[in-house]
């Protein structure tokens, strides 16, 4: 359902409670205001998304994408500061399939805009861990160092320092088969 057909029914709802109240309908008022509630909640907040996110927070990524894949239009259905999460997302399912394939949701959420620096950073170290797997160290490095700038309140710290770990590691086994 797009968003213009969500603000027309949230309104409608809305007039339809003041009617309620007008009439004294208290109880019946009070219940079409939290219905009134949860229906404003659904035009900013996708309730696929909200529903995709708690399921990958329960690992269960077969019924996130489910989900994911019920929003067929993200440009209609999405206000546009969901759009880069909602390809934040889908490459963190993609991500548990095939890593490499992951690059280009990444590079999408990244173009369209995260509001959350640890957002940011998520995905730059995934962007990261791409590049690894492909030996491009340098890029690896670039996106690393960009990732620990935008984790501010070190939630991926551990994250970064093992995939600088794993990087120096790439050295070494590099230096043993280059002789």
């Amino acid at each position: 359902m797009s968003n213009i057909v969500r603000i027309i029914l949230s309104s409608l709802l809305l007039i339809g409670t003041v009617v309620l109240f007008w009439f004294g309908h208290w109880g019946w008022g009070i219940l079409g205001i939290l219905v009134t509630i949860l229906a404003w909640v659904t035009v900013f907040f996708n309730e696929n998304m909200l529903l995709a996110q708690w399921f990958l927070r329960k690992e269960n990524m077969t019924k996130a994408e489910g989900w994911l894949k019920r929003i067929n239009n993200y440009e209609k259905q999405l206000i546009s500061a969901q759009h880069g999460y909602y390809h934040m997302l889908l490459g963190i399912i993609e991500s548990q399939r095939a890593p490499l394939q992951s690059e280009k949701y990444f590079k999408k959420a990244l173009s369209l805009g995260l509001h959350m620096d640890h957002n940011v950073a998520l995905a730059k170290l995934s962007l990261a861990g791409v590049a690894m797997a492909k030996r491009n160290k340098r890029e690896a490095e670039k996106l690393l160092s960009e990732a620990k700038k935008a984790d501010k309140n070190k939630l991926l710290a551990d994250q970064i320092k093992m995939m600088k770990d794993q990087m120096s590691l790439m050295d070494k086994q590099q230096f043993r088969y280059s002789r």
